[in-house]
């Protein structure tokens, strides 16, 4: 073994990294204990034979070798093998090697105890672990625990014979080739299960499997099929998660009466010879191999792909719609989010409401498209079918991950009993009782946010009743049409109450979400950006859609501006109208909110107590409901909402009504009156009512806004 062998591995890491999008994530670093250690690996492409030395390698800065396949030391690369610390399957010397590294210290090692690349994941079956290959089937190797154990087993021998048998002890050291005993016997062996994820997993043409095709006549499938898996996850971007498990103390596994009387006996025992314990030594090992195993696919990353193909995996409906799985599946997020057993994608740690609106991340398009392209689904008039066969069906081993990556991907995540489990119960549920739960949960959720925040940001004597700022619903006489209503700036839900209760009269479902940092105090909605906003306006489409079969998304000044940005994301939503929405803002002070805040930015990064100003004085119409103090930051947020806003207009399609005061002192026209020219759609209408103030929700003539409101509804 030499050090150059790892540099040079590890430039030719750097050099791939340089060109893919590969991005590594290591977890439980701090799990590798200082020590003997071998290292078990799950084994899915051959990008770990490289990638996990070196960065094992990286953390330790100890040696790290491995065990390679006998076929591949041929050649050139049977000497560069060698180098980096490789050792052949059949070499005859193997374990004695394995054993005495571990002993002195003088390298770690890395062993997959699955045998070969597990290419289907096909791991567990009737509950226990075996791997399916294109040779047939088999269990998990116990070569890596009997290792450690032999290695620990000669260990405590040596630390006793060299307190009462030297001359035993030092034939011990001669035959291990062991120059200095003390750190020997004060060390340890430790087995370290390693879990590595990969997302997303795609199999696609790429630019080694082209080069390779026109390199090489008759690619042979095999190969062809790694490069266009393995190529496409390095250069298409996929998440590696590189997960270090609790370590196992191998010493305790030597806790047994017949072990421990091999240990102490004084007579010679040769490397391979038949010992008294060998029984209870192999029991041991299928122990500790089933502990490593479990621990190794528990650790495994689980992200939105592991939901989606467990979740078409276990439903046993033929036609599936998409928004019912798209709920079920962020049903199932939502509580796997809470098992602490569970190790999740950073994308699962964040709120999974893009699933039920716009689909931002295109997690669930790039999954249904994939099952679309390799035939685990069928699209016929807008409805899925499933092709249940696509489960069941044996296919090519070595072509799994080309022709059925979806059962692959859901293989992946049978060990994990809770998610299974999870995912079992919500696919066997009516999809009524999936609306019905989904819409329970974010209302939950709405409430329970409020009241943290409330709690946490209330101000004596500034911050008003908690019923101002309490999200609500109005249930309607039929399901057929919802209404999302969002407030404004500043604001809280009880400023859209009287035109809620006016729908509501009309026989509409009408839902108000309070909007982040609102209901509160000045302080919360300084901490807020316009995409928390966007979060809590997507929750409460979420909500109302999953009780209602149209949506009709509508908003006061800010909640308007919020209305229409959901109306061009969000595909399904039947229609919008946007009262005074905040295009460009009259009050002078605004034009300097952006160069104010910046200011405040930068004295905060300077750690200075300057000049700030963090808030101005706000003289509402609705003292009652509005804010008294408006944060700087917030007036930023809103511009960069409108900014954002504005190129999307063009792109709405979706029936719109532009409500408008002629005199507002807030909103100028002219920026409504630019919305409503910008709309995509040619079923639109603009409305100027003489009115001379902002809030024309409220007060006089506000029955003449609800009505022309509800008129608009009515048309659905």
């Amino acid at each position: 073994m030499n050090r150059f062998a790892y540099r040079t591995t590890g430039l030719a890491i750097k050099a791939i990294s340089n060109l893919s999008k590969a991005n590594i994530s290591l977890h439980g670093q701090e799990n590798i204990p200082k020590g003997s250690v071998i290292f078990v690996i799950n084994h899915f492409t051959r990008l770990e034979t490289m990638l996990m030395p070196y960065q094992i390698f990286t953390l330790t800065k100890v040696p790290v070798w491995s065990l390679a396949d006998y076929g591949l030391f041929t050649g050139a690369l049977a000497g560069y093998l060698e180098k980096v610390g490789a050792v052949s399957t059949k070499d005859p010397d193997r374990d004695r090697l394995i054993v005495k590294s571990l002993l002195t210290g003088e390298a770690n090692w890395i062993i997959f105890p699955e045998g070969r690349m597990v290419k289907n994941k096909k791991i567990v079956e009737k509950g226990q672990f075996m791997f399916s290959w294109a040779g047939g089937k088999h269990p998990p190797h116990t070569g890596a625990a009997t290792l450690a154990i032999r290695t620990e087993f000669y260990r405590q021998r040596l630390r006793r014979l060299s307190e009462e048998k030297p001359d035993e002890a030092q034939y011990l050291m001669d035959l291990f080739q062991i120059e200095s005993l003390e750190p020997v016997v004060n060390g340890f062996t430790y087995i370290v299960p390693v879990n590595l994820t990969y997302y997303p997993i795609r199999a696609r043409e790429n630019i080694l499997s082209d080069l390779a095709s026109r390199l090489v006549d008759h690619l042979p499938d095999r190969a062809l099929e790694e490069l266009m898996t393995e190529g496409s996850m390095l250069f298409s971007g996929v998440d590696i998660d590189i997960r270090f498990g609790d370590p196992i103390l191998i010493g305790e596994c030597l806790e047994c009466t017949i072990i421990e009387s091999d240990i102490r006996a004084k007579n010679r025992i040769h490397f391979d010879d038949p010992v008294a314990s060998k029984s209870a030594m192999r029991k041991e090992a299928l122990k500790l191999m089933q502990l490593y195993m479990t621990d190794i696919y528990n650790m495994t990353t689980v992200n939105l792909d592991h939901l989606f193909a467990s979740m078409l995996r276990c439903l046993r409906v033929k036609q599936i719609d998409e928004s019912d799985l798209r709920r079920r599946v962020f049903l199932a997020a939502t509580r796997i989010q809470q098992h602490a057993g569970l190790h999740l994608h950073s994308s699962l740690k964040e709120n999974p409401i893009h699933l039920l609106t716009d689909d931002r991340l295109g997690k669930a398009d790039d999954f249904i498209t994939i099952a679309l392209e390799k035939g685990n689904l069928k699209k016929v008039n807008d409805r899925l079918l499933k092709d249940h066969s696509t489960f069941t069906s044996a296919y090519d081993f070595h072509r799994a991950r080309i022709d059925n990556p979806i059962d692959v991907i859901a293989n992946a995540v049978e060990p994990l009993t809770q998610l299974q489990r999870t995912v079992r119960q919500i696919a066997l549920q009516p999809a009524f009782w999936i609306r019905r739960k989904v819409a329970r949960y974010l209302m939950e959720q709405a409430v329970a946010e409020y009241k943290k925040d409330y709690h946490q940001y209330y101000v004596k004597g500034e911050s008003k009743s908690m019923e101002v700022g309490m999200p609500f619903i109005i249930k309607g006489k039929s399901r057929n049409i919802g209404v999302l209503l969002s407030h404004g700036y500043m604001a809280a839900p009880l400023e859209v109450k009287n035109l809620a209760d006016y729908l509501g009269s009309l026989g509409y479902w009408v839902y108000v979400p309070r909007l982040k940092g609102h209901g509160t105090s000045p302080d919360d909605l300084a901490k807020r950006s316009y995409n928390d906003w966007v979060e809590s306006i997507d929750q409460g489409y979420a909500l109302i859609s999953s009780i209602c079969r149209k949506v009709i998304v509508g908003g006061f000044s800010t909640g308007a501006g919020l209305a229409l940005h959901l109306a061009a994301r969000v595909k399904d939503v039947a229609g919008v109208f946007a009262v005074a929405a905040p295009m460009t803002l009259k009050d002078f002070s605004s034009k300097f909110a952006p160069a104010v805040d910046m200011w405040n930015r930068i004295m905060d990064k300077a750690y200075q107590v300057g000049p700030k100003k963090t808030f101005v004085e706000n003289k509402p119409e609705n003292p009652h409901i509005n804010y008294l103090r408006n944060p700087i930051s917030g007036v930023r947020e809103l511009a960069r909402l409108m900014d954002e806003l504005e190129p999307q207009l063009s792109g709405l399609n979706t029936p719109a009504l532009i409500v408008q005061s002629r005199r507002d002192p807030v909103v100028d026209p002219k920026g409504s009156r630019k919305i409503f020219e910008l709309l995509g759609t040619q079923q639109k209408e603009y409305l100027l009512v003489n009115l001379d103030r902002h809030g024309i929700l409220l007060g006089e003539g506000s029955q003449r806004v609800h009505k022309v409101i509800g008129e608009f509804v009515k048309t659905f």
